[in-house]
């Protein structure tokens, strides 16, 4: 038969009764011999295979970091809150998520193109402080580019009419400050209160009687603790460049203090109080608090 052999072992002892095609058995011996003869072969083989399997893991690590950062940079960045300018809408030790993605007005070419809206009265903002790096503030807008603004006996007046503002609060066993009652103040209190010496020489500038008027690309921001709070009153406008974006979410809610923070000084500080928050976790967290809405 042209087309069909008797199978052949190894040892060359026939095998009755069994037939192969004769390409099949071509390619069985080839493989035998490939495998008695040229271990190697096989060996390469399966380490190309662990090299190609170390590359993908790679590849996706370094998309999965892209990823990351692209995310932090653009869309959506984590934040806690070590002091009580903001209670009580914001607490100490609230672990925020940040939309980096909503205020338009930068003057890039791509804010007409993404779904960005102007800063409006009333939002909360994360920016950067600016006298200090890398340090970010959380306040309320209260002033808005061109607005006339003043602070009388703890009332905000906006374009001369009073601002309705529910989320304030007042602490009637703060230290004793004329800025927490007016504003702007008259130069003698400039002087003896706790304003930035820079802001001190600024402020004129911007008085018109006896209001302030906010500069174009600037905006005037307020903590929601009036009498607790470091603000616009203190150190002067935020630029606009300096907003990063609005808190949105509280994700994690840790039951801490000031003072908690204030020991995270270097690396390992910090690593150690996320260890220490991990492992009181459950007696730690302000569960009331998880995954509420930012306003």
């Amino acid at each position: 038969m042209a087309d069909e052999l008797t199978g052949v072992r190894a040892d060359g002892a026939g095998i009755s009764g069994e037939m192969l095609p004769a390409d099949e058995v071509h390619e069985q011996e080839l493989a035998d011999y490939t495998a008695e003869h040229h271990p190697l072969e096989e060996h390469v083989a399966e380490h190309h295979e662990d090299q190609t399997t170390i590359s993908e893991y790679l590849e996706s690590l370094l998309v999965t970091v892209i990823l990351a950062l692209f995310g932090t940079s653009f869309v959506v960045q984590a934040f806690k809150i070590p002091s009580p300018s903001m209670e009580h809408t914001l607490l100490v030790g609230d672990h925020l998520l940040v939309n980096k993605f909503i205020f338009g007005g930068t003057g890039a070419w791509y804010d007409k193109l993404l779904p960005y809206r102007p800063i409006e009265r009333g939002d909360i903002i994360v920016f950067k402080y600016p006298y200090a790096d890398h340090q970010h503030f959380v306040k309320r807008v209260i002033g808005l580019p061109g607005d006339r603004l003043k602070l009388v006996d703890q009332e905000i007046y906006i374009n001369g009419h009073v601002l309705n503002e529910p989320y304030v609060q007042h602490d009637p066993a703060a230290m004793s400050d004329p800025l927490n009652s007016y504003f702007p103040p008259p130069a003698k209190l400039m002087i003896s209160s706790q304003m930035l010496p820079e802001w001190v020489e600024e402020l004129p500038k911007h008085v018109v009687g006896d209001e302030i008027v906010v500069p174009p690309g600037k905006y005037f921001a307020m903590g929601d603790n009036r009498d607790r709070s470091s603000d616009s009153r203190y150190w002067g406008f935020v630029d606009r460049d300096a907003i990063m974006g609005r808190p949105f979410l509280i994700y994690w809610s840790v039951d801490a203090t000031s003072a908690d923070y204030a020991k995270e000084t270097t690396f390992w500080s910090r690593l150690t109080s996320v260890f220490d928050n991990i492992a009181h976790m459950p007696a730690r967290t302000r569960w009331g608090r998880m995954f509420h809405t930012v306003h």
